[in-house]
């Protein structure tokens, strides 16, 4: 009876070994994103990148504070341009800022939002894979994507 409990107990640690692993790997694989990417091709002055491709460029500091989290409502002043330079969308001509749930709009927005604090302005470069693709559904820019984002408000 008592080697039985002795064998049960070493199979339940391995078994908690084992979930305690797959838990911390999961972590370690969502933060990756969030981190700055190695030197590669060198980048501009004042841009940096992350593992995931997003380019990012502070252009206004904010107050100091918390961030936003993938699952927050930002209120944004923003305009997005195609790697043309042409202007595909904006607040700021619409004359009202904009309002949008993290986890409702494109990869390279959830991401790069995270990296800022309320009044802060950056300008992103989305790489097509964290934006709507190379070859998007009509209406929708393709390839990578320029916005510069005003952080005005946030909620969670």
């Amino acid at each position: 009876m008592q080697r039985d409990a002795s064998i049960y107990r070493k199979q339940l640690m391995k078994i908690i070994v084992s979930l305690l692993s797959l838990v911390s790997l999961s972590f370690i694989s969502c933060n990756q994103n969030m981190k700055e990417a190695k030197p590669g091709i060198p980048l501009p002055p004042g841009v940096q990148k992350t593992y995931s491709g997003l380019k990012h460029k502070l252009l206004r500091p904010g107050k100091i504070g918390p961030s936003p989290n993938s699952l927050s409502t930002v209120t944004v002043h923003y305009e997005g341009k195609t790697k043309d330079g042409k202007i595909f969308d904006s607040s700021y001509k619409r004359g009202k800022p904009a309002e949008f749930s993290l986890d409702q709009v494109i990869q390279g927005w959830t991401e790069g939002l995270q990296l800022m604090t309320k009044g802060e302005k950056r300008r992103f470069w989305i790489p097509a894979n964290l934006a709507y693709g190379e070859n998007p559904q009509i209406g929708q820019p393709g390839g990578e994507l320029t916005f510069e984002i005003e952080l005005l408000d946030f909620y969670q």
